[in-house]
């Protein structure tokens, strides 16, 4: 059994980072994948969520998603909430020994029942339960940016998803920072493309 990890909303300006846990035998990957699973990135929104829903309905399947809200994310740093979300998610599966992240760090973390813990470039696209996990973690932020869309439309939130595109930092020049903001990204002077 692998536990594939991966997040969703890290390089974000607004919102909670998701951190997602999917654990399953390589049986249960293979049925997922027969039914078009893919890393999040590829897929539809609703895919995303019938594919999240699945995944979390599955009996064989073990799953966790963990949020980091801005606040949290301002006052601990984004790299302690990452590594803390990871914690939460291998401990919850202590049975489970092989654990692959999406990308390039282990973010100094260490646990000493693993016999594998390791990270994988584009793991989301070589290994289904990371790409399991970023469905999850997509989905969790895909529906948060739906909430915040309907609560402060002149945002644009479901266009974005929170990311710094040149449109919700108009956003926030003009209408200032929401609670759901994080403060401790600094916002680049926006340059005037006309």
């Amino acid at each position: 059994m692998i536990l594939g990890i991966d997040e969703a909303g890290r390089g974000c300006l607004c919102g909670s980072l998701f951190v997602a846990g999917v654990g399953c035998t390589a049986e249960i990957a293979a049925f997922f994948n027969k039914q078009g699973l893919k890393e999040s990135k590829q897929l539809k929104r609703e895919k995303r969520f019938e594919f999240a829903k699945q995944i979390q309905e599955h009996r064989e399947v073990l799953s966790l998603v963990v949020a980091k809200s801005a606040l949290e994310i301002d006052t601990k740093g984004l790299s302690v909430c990452v590594q803390e979300a990871i914690t939460q998610i291998v401990l919850r599966f202590p049975h489970i020994l092989h654990v692959k992240l999406d990308g390039n760090t282990l973010f100094h973390l260490h646990f000493s029942h693993l016999r594998y813990f390791e990270a994988i470039i584009k793991g989301d696209c070589q290994i289904t339960q990371i790409a399991m996990a970023s469905i999850l973690a997509k989905a969790a932020k895909d529906k948060e940016m739906l909430a915040l869309d309907k609560a402060y439309p002149a945002y644009g939130f479901v266009r974005h998803c929170g990311y710094g595109t040149q449109e919700h930092r108009k956003a926030i020049t003009h209408l200032g920072y929401l609670k759901e903001h994080r403060k401790s990204f600094k916002l680049k002077p926006l340059i005037d493309r006309n």
